[in-house]
């Protein structure tokens, strides 16, 4: 793997919901009143063209219209999730990189655009699109030797950087940077047309 990937280390998470789907363009502009998606057209693709900072304003305008804490996933929890509950697994729901094309839109299949959420197979878990269509923003700032130092119990990343941390790869990616423990960064600011996300829930 690659060095912002190492050590390999153990985690405890507290209990959460995580999104079955990516947010799709249709629910960003029920909330948000606009679609800044570049890939129109159908409304159940993932959201994307969103930045960290458009994705605070998106989930602080849900919270007051549901009365429900959404924030989106830490690293931790989001690789838990699309390990299928931890396993050792080197894409969301498969190790097997010729079954890959079975659970994500990826470079060698997407024909270079996102695709509607949900039409591939899903995990272990049943989460689908953990892997590829859009990379997924994360609650945690980017730290490439984070995990040399990272707390064993719920860590929530550096409490300093100037990038936020992405999962997942996307529609745009090949293989082995689809990978569950593959991680990107972003500036909070940036929005891009493969750089999307999904809401998670604290259990209590």
């Amino acid at each position: 793997g690659h060095d912002d990937e190492k050590p390999v280390h153990k985690v405890c998470i507290d209990d959460f919901y995580l999104g079955k789907y990516e947010v799709t363009q249709s629910e960003w502009e029920s909330i948000m009143g606009i679609n800044p998606s570049e890939f129109k057209g159908n409304v159940s693709h993932p959201v994307e063209k969103v930045s960290y900072d458009d994705i605070r304003k998106f989930i602080q305008k849900l919270k007051e219209m549901t009365g429900k804490k959404y924030r989106l996933p830490s690293e931790a929890e989001w690789e838990y999730a699309a390990r299928s509950g931890g396993k050792d697994e080197l894409w969301a729901g498969t190790s097997d990189e010729f079954e890959l094309e079975e659970y994500a839109w990826c470079k060698v299949n997407s024909e270079e655009r996102t695709h509607p959420v949900g039409e591939k197979e899903p995990n272990g878990l049943g989460l689908y699109d953990m892997t590829g269509n859009v990379w997924e923003w994360t609650w945690d700032r980017y730290d490439e030797k984070y995990y040399e130092r990272s707390p064993k119990v719920n860590p929530k990343g550096p409490l300093s950087g100037e990038y936020w941390a992405l999962r997942g790869g996307s529609w745009d990616s090949i293989a082995v940077d689809s990978r569950t423990a593959s991680r990107s960064w972003g500036d909070p600011e940036i929005r891009l047309s493969f750089f999307g996300f999904r809401l998670a829930l604290s259990a209590r």
